[in-house]
């Protein structure tokens, strides 16, 4: 058994008698992991990637330290207004990482089972909602969501808010782009101002908010830039990293210290040298912790993850002149917003321009989308011409994963791009037709 797994029984023996130690530990575990990250990262990792992985382990360790200027907010939520006010915001999906990376998940997993909640919620929400109840996260100081695709949000914030007295909002996402749908948002952001001023005793700057969608705006821009580089490029990373992303490109975009994270990724990907093996676009989580996906992709010279598609759900500027327009705008016309098509269009679009070899998804245990759009992705990439794979398990319950299935069908799929690759350099070099 390893360090870890040894360090996590202890947490887990005190979760049900000793919260406020096993919070400790936790705490503990996070500025050791902090220290690691910062003085003893792998020196095989691009800058970049070992900046970030710093950056979001520091930030959720203050978070912790700090409910009363943290917010639970899902990753569509308008963290440009919650920077305005210096809050932090903390996802159901990124606590739920954090505490698995302690490998203490069941533990938290079986808290909901005794309180009633159905083994069919996705195991992020069970795991987040495990760690609240049970005393071992403290509650926030308020809880913003969306209603934009997950189900599981407006009733797992309502659940955490009534029981720990917790305010919280909902911001209600129209099913269309007309005038009156952007009003409505509008309203609704204004009316979330409110509430945040009143709650945290902050007034609101508008200037403020307009200097966050600047750095936005250019921290997306240098994204693309290096998105654009990177094909053909060795850029390593891991799946833990890749799923970091979701820190640089929602919870925190228009930070400060996010912006200096795609300074430092364009610089790099420019002298980034030539890369022959696969290069495959994700769609949808990552299981961080499957061995075979660690092994192929975690710091690897032979097959690169170019991206995930969440991180590219709304690709527009926002128009800095009119910052809540602007907000309401990315919050109506995200990918995600009405029907599946829309994200089928953005996979095969980023597939084309990437030149992905393939395309992954993870269908996530409990999450309705992922697996119920699958067969629309799949029928849009054939049209394309594209290879495609679909993965059953569980990004973050290594109880629910299914190794031997996953490495079946990866090992497979990659028999297939390399007959491909294969084809087609026979086809460029003029001997097959």
């Amino acid at each position: 058994m390893d360090l870890v797994s040894l360090y996590g029984n202890q947490i887990k023996k005190r979760i049900a008698e000793k919260p406020q130690t096993a919070a400790r530990m936790i705490n503990f575990g996070l500025t050791y992991e902090h220290f690691r990250c910062k003085h003893l990262a792998d020196k095989n990792l691009p800058e970049a990637y070992r900046y970030l992985n710093t950056y979001a382990v520091d930030y959720v360790r203050k978070a912790l330290k700090q409910p009363d200027k943290t917010v639970w907010a899902n990753i569509f939520s308008p963290v440009e207004i919650l920077q305005c006010f210096g809050l932090y915001s903390l996802s159901i999906e990124c606590l739920a990482s954090f505490l698995s990376g302690f490998r203490i998940e069941d533990s938290l997993l079986e808290v909901t089972d005794q309180e009633g909640f159905a083994k069919t919620l996705c195991s992020y929400h069970r795991a987040f909602i495990g760690a609240i109840d049970s005393g071992i996260i403290p509650p926030a100081s308020f809880a913003l969501t969306t209603s934009t695709i997950c189900d599981g949000n407006v009733q797992t914030f309502s659940h955490l808010a009534g029981k720990h007295q917790v305010p919280s909002y909902v911001i209600d996402v129209p099913m269309s782009d007309h005038e009156s749908a952007h009003e409505y948002v509008v309203s609704q952001l204004k009316e979330l101002i409110e509430l945040l001023s009143d709650r945290f005793h902050r007034s609101f700057s508008m200037e403020q908010l307009k200097k966050v969608l600047i750095r936005e705006n250019e921290s997306k821009a240098r994204y693309e830039s290096f998105l654009k580089q990177s094909v053909g490029r060795y850029y390593p990373s891991t799946l833990t990293l890749q799923m970091y992303m979701l820190f640089a490109t929602h919870l925190n975009i228009g930070e400060p210290g996010i912006l200096e994270f795609f300074k430092i990724m364009e610089r790099e990907i420019q002298n980034a040298p030539a890369f022959e093996g696969p290069q495959i676009l994700w769609v949808h989580l990552l299981p961080y912790y499957q061995e075979t996906l660690k092994k192929y992709f975690n710091v690897s010279k032979t097959h690169q993850i170019q991206a995930i598609e969440m991180n590219l759900d709304y690709r527009a500027p926002l128009d800095v002149d009119h910052p809540l327009d602007a907000l309401a705008d990315k919050i109506i016309n995200n990918i995600y917003t009405r029907g599946y098509e829309r994200k089928a269009g953005l996979v095969a679009d980023l597939a084309k321009e990437l030149k992905s070899d393939g395309v992954i998804n993870f269908c996530h245990w409990g999450c309705k989308q992922s697996s119920g759009g699958v067969m629309l992705l799949r029928e849009k990439l054939k049209q394309e011409g594209i290879p495609f794979l679909v993965l059953d398990g569980d990004g973050m319950d290594r109880a629910n994963s299914h190794d031997g299935q996953i490495k079946t069908r990866f090992e497979a799929f990659l028999e297939i791009l390399e007959q491909k690759r294969n084809s087609a350099s026979l086809t460029n070099d003029g001997d097959l037709t």
